[in-house]
């Protein structure tokens, strides 16, 4: 069997550390032959693992799509605000596309990209891994056979655990949406995309409250200076304290923000980074706890919760219907199904997951890779489905920043953007 060739745009931690594993897997499937990353030393750890000559190497996805290196497949990793332009030139140039998620935080963008890689009869596929997983497939599966009869209502919780919220949207790359992009959209696109999953219906109407409620300079301890390191009077009491965290049980995270892993090197990197920052000091404006309402057009309705102030990251879920009632929480990896006539309680225990996202990681690679040597010209891509739950992401968003204004997502048919256009935090 033929195996499929790759070039990768973005060899951060999604692009390297996530999709990019599947081919030292599972090397007849797939091979990486270029990589553009901006990053020497991320650049050259991804060369020294996938066995990439230094002319196969590039500073910029410019540079590498203008050599039209003969591959099958792009995948595109980089930041949220530049997903678009390499999205756009490497379905051009003639390759098939996995995108990071969110598409873009601008909803024409989105639209753009889904109308291209239908004029060039390309695959669009958004790393949506939720679906791919084994503990949100069983649940579908179980919604399918009629079991619970029709779903009436979900709620969908998203305990994104406090020291994750820390470290990735209040100190990170996600941290400010005029920069990146609003949460709805970057850490919860994937929650939109499972309850339209879910659900198989399409949405009427959204509204969306929200706010960051702690993080900011109201709460900063009295006497604190901009850097945790500087000498924090409330060193002993924060939990946040970077040093602290950091060099202890956060170890594992400064990874992702120095490739000198001794307690020299992160500790540069907390006085020279934004890792270092009081949380209260920093220039995040993304919410930290954020509610949707949802009714979907048969009249059922979802609720969904984002907060950052959980003691652990998992996914909660139930699932009402008319006939019995689902729950499951992601991180147990188990499922309970619930019959009203009979009173009996089905549990479904699952196989420990083997990649990241509960196996949604290497799934969705291993899916695109068939999807690929399937292809045939006409295919929709499946892109469009994802920009409908991007497209109510943007509308939640919308909502938030209008009072909890009630969103008509019906509108959108009618081709009109406005009311869900890209606005500034205030």
């Amino acid at each position: 069997m033929k195996k499929t060739k790759a070039i990768l745009i973005g060899a951060g931690d999604r692009g390297a550390k996530s999709y990019a594993p599947y081919a030292v897997s599972y090397p007849h499937e797939l091979e990486f032959v270029a990589v553009a990353e901006l990053n020497p030393e991320k650049r050259a750890d991804f060369a020294n693992v996938h066995g990439l000559s230094s002319d196969r190497c590039f500073e910029s996805w410019e540079e590498m799509l203008d050599e039209q290196i003969e591959a099958d497949v792009a995948f595109v990793c980089t930041l949220d605000r530049q997903h678009y332009q390499p999205t756009i030139r490497a379905i051009e140039a003639g390759y098939h596309v996995l995108l990071e998620k969110p598409m873009s935080p601008d909803p024409e963008e989105c639209i753009a990209m889904v109308e291209c890689a239908k004029k060039h009869q390309k695959l669009l596929t958004i790393c949506h891994v939720l679906r791919y997983t084994p503990f949100w497939q069983n649940i579908k599966k179980v919604i399918d056979s009629g079991d619970i009869g029709d779903i009436v209502s979900i709620q969908l919780n998203e305990n994104v655990e406090i020291m994750h919220m820390s470290h990735s949207f209040v100190r990170g790359n996600w941290n400010n949406s005029d920069e990146s992009s609003p949460m709805i959209l970057q850490k919860s696109c994937h929650d939109m995309d499972i309850l339209m999953y879910l659900m198989d219906q399409k949405c009427k109407h959204v509204s969306s409250f929200g706010s960051l409620m702690h993080f900011n300079e109201a709460n900063k301890p009295e006497g604190a200076p901009l850097r945790c390191l500087d000498g924090c009077p409330a060193e002993n009491e924060c939990p946040f304290h970077a040093g602290r965290y950091y060099l202890g049980e956060g170890k594992g995270w400064a990874k992702k923000f120095t490739t000198d892993h001794s307690r020299e090197g992160i500790i540069h990197a907390l006085n020279t980074t934004p890792y270092g920052k009081c949380v209260y000091q920093s220039d995040n404006n993304v919410v930290d706890h954020q509610v949707v309402n949802l009714e979907f057009e048969n009249g059922a309705t979802a609720t969904f919760s984002m907060c950052g102030f959980t003691r652990e990251q998992t996914r909660i879920v139930q699932i009402m219907g008319t006939k019995g009632e689902i729950r499951g929480k992601m991180d147990e990896n188990s499922i309970s199904v619930f019959d009203f006539l009979t009173q009996n309680e089905t549990v479904i225990n699952l196989n420990e997951p083997l990649s990241g996202h509960g196996g949604g990681d290497d799934a969705i690679v291993r899916d695109f890779l068939q999807e690929v040597k399937n292809h045939q010209d006409g295919d929709t891509p499946s892109a469009t489905v994802s920009l409908e739950s991007h497209l109510l992401a943007f509308a939640a968003e919308a909502s938030r920043l209008d009072n909890g204004k009630v969103i008509d997502l019906r509108d959108i048919g009618t081709g009109s953007l406005s009311h869900i256009a890209p606005s500034k935090e205030r």
